[in-house]
């Protein structure tokens, strides 16, 4: 499984304007609604109940927000670069400002877990967040994202 498999050029965004982790959670139900015909509200919900549970912030700037949903059949992405961080309840208590949301279909098992692990070890690499950071174009983010894992299988 590469990034390439889950996420598609038009859902790698770079927001400027967000304003709390809710305001983000909504923006990433809208974008994944515009590139994957997902239904935003529960969508949305699905995210929220998740975060609920426990804040999907693991540090370094970084958020892993996903759910389980009914209406999909593979797992789906949607990276966001925040230009101004926001309170994300992480681990280490530092604002995020790199987002990868995941969406899996509710008995997706196996495939869901890989994703989030392929995603995860993505964003605990030090030179990709870096570039990342350094980037505002998402076609560029979306070429720094997937060629990371071109000759990786999970």
């Amino acid at each position: 499984m590469n990034l390439s498999d889950i996420l598609t050029p038009n859902a790698v965004r770079v927001l400027s304007n967000v304003s709390s982790k809710k305001r983000l959670l909504h923006d990433v139900g809208e974008i994944a609604n515009a590139c994957y015909d997902l239904q935003g509200t529960p969508l949305i919900e699905a995210l929220m109940e998740r975060e609920a549970l426990g804040p999907t912030g693991v540090g370094h700037g970084v958020a892993l927000p996903h759910a389980r949903l009914d209406d999909i059949d593979t797992v789906k992405g949607v990276f966001l670069r925040l230009e101004r961080p926001v309170d994300f309840g992480a681990v280490d208590r530092q604002p995020v400002d790199l987002v990868f949301a995941l969406f899996a279909p509710r008995d997706s098992g196996v495939s869901n877990l890989k994703a989030l692990a392929l995603v995860s070890r993505t964003l605990r690499d030090e030179a990709v967040c870096e570039k990342l950071r350094a980037n505002s174009d998402p076609s560029t983010l979306y070429a720094v994202l997937t060629a990371q894992n071109l000759s990786k299988v999970a």
